[in-house]
């Protein structure tokens, strides 16, 4: 299969689609690997690092996008992008399709077959794809979050750990899943006062046998939130709904609570975000203000760290990217309902329910698609 991997157009997006081990690999399978020029370099990977590895350098874009059938990015495909897909290409990377009506409507014209990494399962149900990119945000939240409370930059001027004799800050975590998780554990260790709401109480349970009294857990009802919401210096929003957007948990009115200066991190935002008042935001300008607390919502938090996060996604997406090769792409979702379950589009037909839900849109079930 002829394998294109260009380079992200998104600002301030410095991950690349394809490692040079992950290139390696498919040449090894007998596929033909094609980078645009300099794509990885962001990541810290040259062209030569590729020819190594036995890709093909590609001088532009158009000519990756007209050459392959297997499209393997990281964001979404922005408008340029989307003008060079075309029916019967294979899209592989992440969409986020619920809070994006634009692109899901570019996408069923089109008719081309798009595989969301975000929506991939495994066995047990988890989102193995959408994992590093949630450890690497959530270990994030509180460097960014700390950084949003510095005075100079419109916060509180508070210091996540304090210092003896001085309290240290307040952190609110709404959700206890992967982003939560490593988002609780940072800023613990950076010695915040840090407390994980939650709906699951197996979740719960789970935390606390874990990581013990590193850091206090609650049960997310709408009254507990509005309280610790109150008095946070920070609030890190990280709840996820697979496929479908994020609920809004904190209303602008709540934000009237809040202790001025105060910080959000809005984890959710590439899903639509969990506050009212979020709206997504670049690395170049990624903080605004809305009744005198800081929000922090930038859509790809992860590609500030471009070379950790390209080779975990890396890491992740290979397996799937070579059976995708291997079999093409109807008969690698017919043997792995695990990859089946990324399939959100094919064919001017939308493939995923919650997406549908999202969008007010038909759909059909991916097994039905696969008999298109």
């Amino acid at each position: 299969m002829k394998i294109g991997c260009p380079k992200e157009i998104k600002p301030q997006e410095f991950r690349v689609g394809m490692t040079p081990n992950a290139v390696r690999e498919a040449v090894a399978h007998g596929h033909s690997v094609m980078i645009q020029t300099d794509a990885g370099a962001g990541s810290g990977f040259s062209d030569a690092d590729y020819i190594a590895a036995g890709a093909s350098i590609q001088p532009s874009a158009e000519e990756v996008f007209a050459k392959a059938e297997l499209i393997v990015k990281v964001k979404e495909p922005q408008p340029a992008e989307r003008k060079r897909l075309r029916e019967g290409q294979v899209l592989f990377t992440y969409l986020h399709l619920a809070p994006d009506p634009a692109q899901t409507a570019d996408l069923l014209d089109i008719g081309v077959t798009a595989i969301a990494y975000e929506t991939v399962t495994d066995r047990s149900g988890g989102l193995p794809l959408l994992a590093p990119m949630s450890e690497v945000a959530g270990r994030l939240a509180p460097q960014v979050g700390a950084w949003t409370l510095q005075k100079a930059n419109g916060g509180r001027g508070v210091l996540l750990g304090g210092v003896p004799g001085v309290m240290p800050a307040k952190v609110v975590i709404i959700g206890g899943g992967v982003v939560g998780t490593h988002a609780a554990k940072i800023a613990a260790g950076m010695g915040a006062d840090v407390t994980v709401l939650d709906r699951s109480l197996p979740r719960l349970r789970y935390l606390d046998d874990v990581f013990g009294r590193a850091f206090k857990n609650g049960y997310a009802s709408a009254g507990l939130t509005a309280e610790l919401v109150a008095q946070a210096d920070l609030v890190i929003g990280a709840v996820l709904i697979p496929g479908a957007a994020a609920p809004k948990l904190v209303t602008r009115a709540q934000l009237a609570t809040m202790k001025p200066g105060a910080a959000i991190v809005d984890v959710a935002i590439d899903q639509g975000g969990c506050f009212e008042t979020s709206h997504a935001t670049t690395h170049q300008d990624p903080i605004y203000e809305v009744d005198g607390i800081l929000h922090y919502c930038v859509a790809n938090m992860p590609g500030a760290v471009a070379r950790t996060s390209t080779i975990a996604l890396g890491n992740a997406t290979l397996p799937f990217l070579l059976a995708i090769a291997d079999k093409g792409w109807k008969r690698a979702c017919a043997e792995d309902p695990c990859l089946k379950a990324g399939l959100n589009t094919h064919a001017g037909h939308l493939t995923y329910a919650a997406v549908g839900l999202s969008l007010n849109l038909p759909t059909l079930t991916a097994d039905e698609a696969l008999t298109l």
